[in-house]
């Protein structure tokens, strides 16, 4: 488990807690442009928690739904704003709670669309 204390993470840190191999993230950096972490002066990496959130999201792409790597990267792509997931919910939570009413058809669908997404957040949390 990460400490939610700290800034930065090393590499190994990162391994540890999406339970991937250093050389897996190193291939990601290269393959996916959202995934940049900083280097130190050491030239170590230094991931941030979004850097983890988008590491934990590649993986549920790749491991969970089998998407490609091409498939992934346009996965990701597609994705604007990708303050992922935990900004995806705020803004489907938001849109949720403007709908006419959870009867309208509408209604159902953004909160049964809210409801997936809260559990791929679960998901890509542990």
């Amino acid at each position: 488990m990460l400490d939610k204390g700290k800034t930065y993470y090393s590499i190994s840190e990162v391994c540890a807690a999406t339970a991937l191999e250093p050389h897996v993230l190193r291939y990601w950096e290269s393959e996916f442009a959202q995934l940049r972490p900083k280097k130190n002066r050491a030239g170590n990496r230094a991931y941030r928690d979004k850097d983890i959130e988008i590491v934990r999201y590649i993986k549920y792409l790749l491991y969970e739904e089998q998407y490609t790597i091409p498939g992934a990267k346009k996965k990701l792509a597609e994705t604007k704003e990708f303050d992922m997931p935990g900004q995806m919910q705020l803004t489907l939570t938001t849109h949720a709670a403007g709908a006419n009413n959870a009867t309208s058809p509408n209604g159902r669908l953004i909160e049964e669309v809210a409801q997936e997404l809260k559990n791929v957040l679960q998901i890509l949390r542990r």
